[in-house]
């Protein structure tokens, strides 16, 4: 069984992330400097974590309002858009596909074009920093509820979220990730440092790891070989 790390070690079970980083790092956890850049190293190691892996547990799925043709979605709610399905709130489903700005433009180039929305194209919000628009085409011909499925970043570790997913499932890669940071840190992220290869050595363990945890994250969702959720066998004959 996993053994997981949780922020301080207080959750049973877990050991803590806090003292075992600054154990690899050779300082204190208390140490000023190592306090003030906790925050940014478990920044860096989870949006890496999430962007490599595409984690499942990263998926979410929202329902937004249509006003006119347009649907606007904070970026703190979902980082990506994987699909789109609108309701009419008869019961009736409307799964939409993603196209580009000029072919909205060019064949839905105005609102007396109505009918079932088919389609949909993203686009920066009113406020480009956080949110972004959908717009749908056709326009719509009634009132429709937009079900959108995507990623998130769900709440980081900290001293008062003391346990996350990668903490928990995944605390090899979540201190390899850490541990790069760290290296910069320690100012032992170049040639010219005194341990040039500490950064390099952390990244490719990191790499390492990934390479087992994407197998992983592709079984869960059947996206394996011949889209299964079974690893791929190097014996099997004939291959699946």
């Amino acid at each position: 069984m996993t053994t997981g790390l949780s922020y301080d070690g207080s959750v049973s079970g877990t050991t803590s992330y806090v003292t075992q980083i600054a154990t690899m790092a050779v300082v204190q956890p208390t140490d000023d400097a190592f306090v003030i850049i906790l925050p940014q190293m478990i920044t860096y190691a989870e949006n890496r974590i999430y962007r490599d892996l595409d984690l499942l547990i990263s998926q979410t799925t929202n329902n937004y309002a249509l006003s006119g043709n347009n649907v606007d979605v904070p970026a703190s709610s979902l980082i990506t858009v994987q699909n789109i399905v609108l309701s009419d709130g008869s019961g009736n489903s409307y799964p939409l596909l993603p196209i580009t700005r000029d072919f909205a433009n060019n064949v839905y180039g105005n609102d007396s074009i109505t009918g079932e929305p088919k389609y949909f194209f993203i686009t920066g919000g009113t406020n480009e920093v956080t949110d972004y628009n959908i717009y749908v085409y056709p326009y719509p011909n009634s009132s429709y509820t937009a079900k959108i499925t995507g990623t998130f970043r769900p709440q980081s570790l900290s001293a008062t979220n003391t346990t996350t997913f990668i903490s928990l499932y995944l605390p090899d890669l979540f201190i390899m990730a850490s541990m790069i940071y760290v290296s910069a840190y320690q100012r032992n992220f170049g040639r010219a440092n005194d341990d040039p290869q500490m950064a390099v050595s952390y990244e490719s363990q990191y790499k390492a790891l990934l390479q087992g945890a994407t197998m992983e994250e592709y079984r869960k969702k059947f996206q394996s070989s011949a889209w299964s959720s079974h690893g791929t066998s190097p014996v099997a004959t004939p291959t699946r």
